[in-house]
């Protein structure tokens, strides 16, 4: 399968737009109060130069106060410079606290132990040893971990199970990547971060879409249909899209189920945790 091409479909693009003022008043309330409930006046988020990270960060910043709001930028020695610029440049636009925790001395001595390990693994190694980084300091500074993980990742499953994926509130994981790209230029997301090829920054030169074998654009129309419009395959393609492109996005889709659920529960009670015993989440007392 092939990466980004002129020639792929984009006729479904427009049926992606959202009302980006209503979507941020949303977010912003939705932040605020998923935050306040969980008992937390503060939040801390890994930033890492992208779109999505920079997006929350402007949407906790807005919710909170950019006085509330912890980035962390997490390099490992492969990561780009211009990533770590560009999460310099969010953070001076808002205002919001920030440091910098370069994860190579926590990921090389594993990295060591098995010097067989595939990029994949290392990418994996990466992305929880960052979110090691944010639980630390989320008990340190008593904020909250925010996740930045978008719908196109997680329902893909191109996300690390306990990594980036590990978040007590999503805020953006229901909207796809061209949404996700609409909020943040609404906002005011720096342009270089707007124009730039998305990548977690995991080895020199990566880049999502040549990793996953097609463009965010063409998964996200893919998706649209088959989750949000509960097309089957075949309606699908008959949209225009190749086929077997198709079955095997909806094949990512079930595979990585796992990702986005909650570890199943054995039950063996009257009240199981995830069976029977479920409450909201700002139940107490």
């Amino acid at each position: 399968m092939s990466s980004t091409s002129s020639a792929e479909p984009t006729h479904l693009l427009p049926r992606l737009a959202i009302n980006t003022d209503l979507a941020r008043r949303i977010l912003v309330l939705f932040l605020r109060d998923a935050v306040t409930k969980a008992g937390f006046q503060r939040a801390v988020l890994g930033l890492s130069g992208g779109l999505d990270s920079a997006l929350v960060a402007y949407l906790v910043a807005e919710a909170l106060g950019p006085e509330n709001v912890l980035a962390i930028r997490m390099p490992y020695r492969a990561s780009s410079q211009a990533s770590l610029d560009d999460a310099q440049a969010v953070i001076d636009a808002l205002g919001i606290t920030s440091d910098t925790v370069d994860i190579t001395p926590m990921v090389d001595p594993l990295l060591e132990r098995f010097p067989d390990t595939s990029r994949v693994r290392q990418g994996n190694i990466m992305a929880r040893m960052r979110m090691v980084v944010l639980y630390d300091q989320s008990a340190a500074t008593d904020a909250l971990v925010i996740g930045t993980s978008n719908k196109t990742e997680f329902l893909l499953g191109y996300t690390t199970v306990f990594g980036d994926n590990a978040a007590a509130v999503q805020p953006i994981a229901d909207l796809y990547k061209a949404q996700a790209r609409q909020l943040a230029r609404a906002m005011g997301v720096p342009r270089s971060i707007l124009e730039k090829a998305p990548s977690a920054d995991l080895w020199a030169n990566q880049t999502d879409e040549a990793e996953l074998g097609f463009s965010y654009d063409l998964a996200d129309q893919l998706l649209y249909l088959l989750v949000d419009e509960r097309y089957t395959v075949d309606e699908a393609a008959a949209e225009g899209f190749d086929r077997a492109l198709v079955e095997h996005i909806w094949r990512r889709v079930r595979r990585n189920h796992f990702k986005r659920t909650m570890a199943p529960v054995a039950k063996l009670t009257t009240r199981s945790i995830g069976h029977d015993f479920l409450y909201l989440r700002d139940w107490s007392g």
